[in-house]
């Protein structure tokens, strides 16, 4: 019999098993193939279906029972459609600015965005609320639009971190302002549902930037989350 060895793959000199998966990430770019979108929708969905089938019937499941039978056509549909849709950036929400004509120069804060994401070292769900803010730099954004730039990046497999992280760097971009900020509050099923099975616990992520790095306007900030 053949053995085969596997390499480690370390981060910052420990390995993956000594770190655990909880908390690793590659960087702020969701990590995609380069050829990652040579096939359709269609035809992605067409072979999620059938792999999706292999899984289900390896698992012993009886894909004649009319329950299950659709199971794999409706899953590949909710990966490319639903779930995963923010993987393509054909997807990415168009975004128009408006001129900030009445001078508004204090901080606007969007709080309690709910979002579902899943997370990629399990594929289960983290549900949660991100709230987002921003001090104008002559432009305003659409209020829908700032939902909408949450739920694209969070339509992916994602980590926490990463996904507060790709919010931030979004809106700075777009809004031509370093003075954006982002926290989000998360519950992960990867620990609530399997492993340490924790239901109470969630996780906080914040991105700060700009005037945002400043202690009172932060504290500003979590009062309008807060209150």
């Amino acid at each position: 019999m053949d053995i085969k060895t596997t390499k480690t793959k370390q981060i910052n000199g420990f390995s993956h098993h000594e770190i655990g998966d909880d908390h690793l990430y590659t960087g702020l770019e969701t990590p995609i193939k380069k050829d990652a979108f040579i096939l359709s929708d269609i035809e992605k969905k067409k072979k999620i279906s059938i792999l999706f089938e292999e899984i289900m019937n390896v698992m012993g499941l009886d894909l004649e029972d009319d329950s299950l039978k659709g199971t794999p056509d409706r899953v590949a549909k909710m990966y490319i459609d639903e779930i995963f849709s923010g993987l393509n950036p054909k997807n990415k929400p168009e975004i128009a600015l408006f001129d900030n004509k009445y001078q508004y120069n204090q901080m606007l804060v969007e709080k309690n965005i709910t979002f579902y994401s899943n997370c990629e070292h399990h594929f289960v769900p983290i549900i949660g609320k991100a709230h987002v803010a921003y001090i104008s730099s002559g432009k305003v954004i659409g209020l829908s639009k700032l939902n909408r730039i949450v739920q694209y990046y969070a339509k992916r497999p994602q980590v926490q971190e990463r996904l507060t992280n790709q919010i931030g760097e979004e809106l700075k971009t777009i809004l031509g302002t370093h003075d954006v900020a982002v926290v989000i509050d998360a519950k992960h099923l990867c620990v609530s549902s399997r492993g340490i099975k924790d239901e109470t616990s969630s996780t906080v992520t914040a991105f700060y930037s700009g005037e945002f790095t400043n202690s009172a306007k932060i504290a500003e900030l979590n009062n309008y989350i807060n209150s």
